[in-house]
C-alpha cells in the first residue's frame, strides 16, 4: 500500500482504470479501489486527492453504490465525474432525476467561472464527453456552478468542503481539454508531488523483493509473453540466480519461440531457464477435440501438470512468481458484480493446492504501458517488449477443430509471414494484435496446372485502447496483396486466404 497520490474510488464507470492511468501520465501514483472500500483504509493511505468514477447506477435507485459521509469531513480534495457528481449532490441535500434530454457524446461546455482554479488555461468554450441520463436538477447548499452546457449543469464546487465535481469525463480524448482539467486538480488543488517514475518502481521494487526472498529460491512460469518476461527481468535483478524460469514448450507456440525466449533471457540476462519439450504430450491430449473450452481446459491442466512435476524438482523454492499487472487486481475486486463467461481467460493457470508457494507479483501495480516501460528500462530489446498478446494456450486456439502438428507447423509458417511483413512495412506497432487462424475448411485451388485441395486461412488484426472492444484494422490492400502472395506461394498446406473485418464486439479478437 503506498501513501500519497490519487485514490480512484470505482463506481463501476467503464473508464476507472483510464483515469488511473491519466493521472500516473503526470508522474502520480493513483490506485483504484471499490467504492464500498472502509474510509480508514482509504484514510490510512493518506491521499493529496479522492476521485470518484462514473457508473451506470441511478443515485436514487434503491441499493445504488453510496459512500460513508464521513470521507467528505476530512477536507481531503475530491472530484466526482458523472456518477460521482450526482452522488455528491444527492447526499449532500440536492436532487438529481432523469434527465429529459439525456446527453451520450460531445458537448459545448462553457465557463461560468472562469477564474476557476480547475479551468486554469482553459478556454471558455470548450468541448467534453457526456454519457448520463440523469443529471442535477436542484443544487446541494452551499455548492455553486461553475460550468454548464445547453441542457445540463456541467461543473460544480463546494469550496469550503474541497469538494469539486465533473457532470463530463476529463479522461476520455474526446474532452478536448480534460486531461489539463485532471491535472488542475491534481496539482493546483489536492497538491499532489510527481513521484512516480518506472526508474523508482525498479528501485523500490528490486529492494522489496531482496528483503521478502532473503536467501530462498523462486520459480516463475515464463511464457515469453510482456508480463511474465519483465516480471522475471526484474526478480533476476534483484536476486540473480535464486531465480529458476520453467519455460514450457507445449508444441503450440510461434515460430522458434523457444529458441527466442533462450537466446534473449538466457544468454543476454543470464537467467536460470529451464525448457521442457512437451510437444508430444499436449499434442497427444488434444487428439480428436474440437470443442473450444474442452481444448482450453486440457492445455491449461496439462501445463500445471508439467508446471508442477518441473517445479518439485526445485529444491529449497518457496515463492511463486507470477506476472500479475495491475488490470487483473482492479478486474479481481470490480464492484460489476459477476458476468457471463463468454469464453475461459486465456492465461492457463490455478496452480495446485498441493503445491505451496507464497507468490511474489513484482508487476501487480502496473498497467500494461507501464510493465513495457519497465522491460525497456531493464535492457529488454524493443522487439520482445512490444509484442502483440499472445493467448496461453497458444495456436490450440487459433486451429479451429483439432489440433495436430501437421495444423500446428502450417500455422507457425503463416503467422511468421504475417507478423514479419508487418513489421517491414512498419505497420507491427500500429496495431494492437495481429495472428493468423487456421480453419477445419478446405477448398479447391491451382498451383501450376494441378488441382490443390487445401486448408483455408484468416488474417486477423485489431486496434484497441483496452481490449474490452477492438475494430478491424484497416491495413493498405497492396500490403494484404504482398503477404496474401507469400503465405499461399511459402506455406504447402494454405491455398485460400481471407481477412477478417469483424470488430469486438459482436466479435472476440481470438477465433475460440
Amino acid at each position: 500500500m503506498k501513501k500519497g497520490g490519487i485514490i480512484i474510488l470505482d463506481f463501476g464507470s467503464q473508464y476507472n482504470q483510464l483515469i488511473a492511468r491519466r493521472v500516473r501520465e503526470m508522474g502520480v501514483y493513483a490506485e483504484v479501489v471499490p467504492f464500498h472500500e472502509d474510509v480508514d483504509k482509504i484514510l490510512a493511505r493518506e491521499p493529496k486527492g479522492i476521485i470518484l468514477s462514473g457508473g451506470p447506477a441511478s443515485v436514487y435507485a434503491e441499493g445504488a453504490p453510496s459512500l460513508d459521509i464521513k470521507l467528505f469531513e476530512q477536507n481531503i480534495p475530491i472530484l466526482g465525474l458523472c456518477y460521482g457528481m450526482q452522488l455528491i449532490t444527492h447526499l449532500h441535500g440536492g436532487k438529481v432525476a432523469r434527465a429529459d434530454k439525456q446527453e451520450f457524446g460531445k458537448a459545448e461546455l462553457e465557463l461560468d467561472d472562469k477564474d476557476n482554479i480547475l479551468y486554469k488555461d482553459i478556454p471558455n468554450k470548450t468541448t467534453v464527453w457526456m454519457s448520463h441520463g440523469d443529471h442535477v436538477t436542484e443544487m446541494a447548499p452551499n455548492f455553486k456552478i461553475i460550468a454548464h452546457t445547453d441542457s445540463s449543469i456541467a461543473a460544480i464546487e463546494n469550496k469550503d468542503k474541497n469538494i469539486y465535481a465533473f457532470q463530463y469525463h476529463p479522461e476520455v480524448t474526446h474532452s478536448q481539454h480534460g486531461f489539463d482539467m485532471l491535472k488542475n486538480f491534481v496539482f493546483e488543488i489536492a497538491k499532489a508531488e510527481q513521484n512516480w517514475s518506472m526508474e523508482n518502481y525498479i528501485e523500490s521494487t528490486v529492494k522489496s523483493i531482496k528483503e521478502t526472498v532473503g536467501n530462498k529460491q523462486v520459480i516463475l512460469g515464463l511464457s515469453g509473453g510482456v508480463d511474465s518476461s519483465v516480471a522475471a527481468a526484474l526478480i533476476n535483478k534483484a536476486i540473480g540466480r535464486q531465480l529458476t524460469c520453467i519455460f514450457v514448450d507445449t508444441g503450440l507456440l510461434r515460430k522458434d519461440e523457444a529458441k527466442q525466449v533462450m537466446e534473449v533471457y538466457a544468454k543476454n540476462f543470464d537467467m536460470n531457464i529451464k525448457c521442457v519439450n512437451a510437444e508430444e504430450r499436449f499434442l497427444s491430449k488434444l487428439v480428436g477435440v474440437t470443442d473450444p473450452e474442452t481444448k482450453r481446459k486440457i492445455i491449461g491442466k496439462e501445463f500445471v501438470e508439467v508446471f508442477n512435476e518441473e517445479a518439485k524438482k526445485i529444491e529449497g523454492a518457496e515463492f511463486l512468481a507470477q506476472g500479475t499487472i495491475y488490470p487483473d487486481v482492479i478486474e479481481s475486486v470490480s464492484v460489476k458484480g459477476p458476468s457471463v463467461t463468454i469464453k475461459s481467460h486465456h492465461n492457463v493457470g490455478g496452480l495446485p493446492e498441493d503445491l505451496k508457494f507464497e507468490l511474489l507479483e513484482p508487476l501487480r501495480e502496473l498497467f500494461k504501458d507501464e510493465v513495457r516501460k519497465v522491460g525497456r528500462e531493464l535492457g529488454i530489446p524493443d522487439y520482445m517488449v512490444d509484442r502483440h498478446p499472445f493467448p496461453g494456450p497458444g495456436l490450440g486456439i487459433r486451429i479451429l477443430g483439432e489440433v495436430t502438428k501437421e495444423k500446428a507447423d502450417i500455422l507457425r509458417e503463416a503467422d511468421a509471414i504475417f507478423i514479419e511483413e508487418l513489421r517491414k512495412a512498419d505497420l507491427y506497432n500500429k496495431v494492437s494484435q495481429a495472428f493468423v487462424v487456421l480453419l477445419p475448411v478446405k477448398s479447391v485451388g491451382v498451383m501450376g496446372d494441378e488441382r490443390t485441395y487445401e486448408y483455408t486461412a484468416v488474417l486477423r488484426s485489431a486496434n484497441t485502447i483496452d481490449f474490452m472492444t477492438a475494430t478491424w484494422s484497416h491495413l493498405p490492400y497492396d500490403f494484404l496483396e504482398k503477404v496474401s502472395n507469400r503465405i499461399l506461394n511459402e506455406v504447402k498446406g494454405i491455398n485460400r486466404l481471407t481477412y477478417d473485418i469483424s470488430s469486438k464486439p459482436p466479435a472476440t479478437i481470438e477465433w475460440e
